[in-house]
C-alpha cells in the first residue's frame, strides 16, 4: 500500500465522538474502509476528511464527495450518501442489485445489525472517490 496523504478537519473527530456508543463503531468502520480503499488505489494520493452539511465527508481530486452519517430520526440505520446528480447509485443498483438497500439516487442505507458486504462496498467507495476518471466507463469500471 502506498502512502496516502490524509487531511482531517478537527471537527470530524467531534462528530464521531458524539455518535451514540451503539453506532460509533459502525461509523468508524466505514471511515476506515473509505480510507483503506483510497490507499489501495494508485490514482488517489490524497483525501480530505471534512464536514459537509455537518456530516463526515471525503473528497479526492478526481472524485465525487462521499458523505456518511447516522441520524437520530432513524436510529436503527446509518448511510453512505452520494451526489444525486451522478450515476453512482443507479450504477450500484445495476451492478449489485439487492446487496444493498438504497434511498433513491442519493444513498446506500445500512441497518445497525447488517453484516456489510465489504468487497462490494469497497467497489462503490472506489468508484465514488475516482468518479471523474471512471464516469465514462461502462458500469463506472466496476466488475
Amino acid at each position: 500500500m502506498k502512502a496516502l496523504s490524509i487531511t482531517t478537519s478537527p471537527k470530524v473527530d467531534t462528530v464521531f465522538s458524539n455518535y451514540p456508543d451503539s453506532v460509533r463503531d459502525k461509523m468508524l468502520f466505514l471511515r476506515k474502509l473509505i480510507i483503506d480503499t483510497a490507499s489501495e488505489n494508485e490514482d488517489i494520493d490524497e483525501i480530505e476528511e471534512t464536514l459537509k452539511w455537518g456530516e463526515p465527508s471525503f473528497v479526492t481530486k478526481h472524485g465525487s464527495t462521499l458523505r456518511m452519517d447516522w441520524k437520530q430520526k432513524s436510529p436503527e440505520q446509518y448511510a453512505l450518501y452520494f451526489q444525486c446528480t451522478t450515476r453512482l447509485v443507479e450504477t450500484f443498483k445495476m451492478v449489485f442489485g439487492k446487496n444493498f438497500q438504497y434511498d433513491g439516487k442519493r444513498a446506500i442505507i445500512f441497518q445497525l445489525e447488517d453484516e456489510l458486504p465489504v468487497e462490494e462496498l469497497k467497489q462503490c467507495i472506489n468508484a465514488t472517490l475516482t468518479y471523474h476518471k471512471v464516469k465514462c466507463l461502462p458500469a463506472l469500471g466496476i466488475r
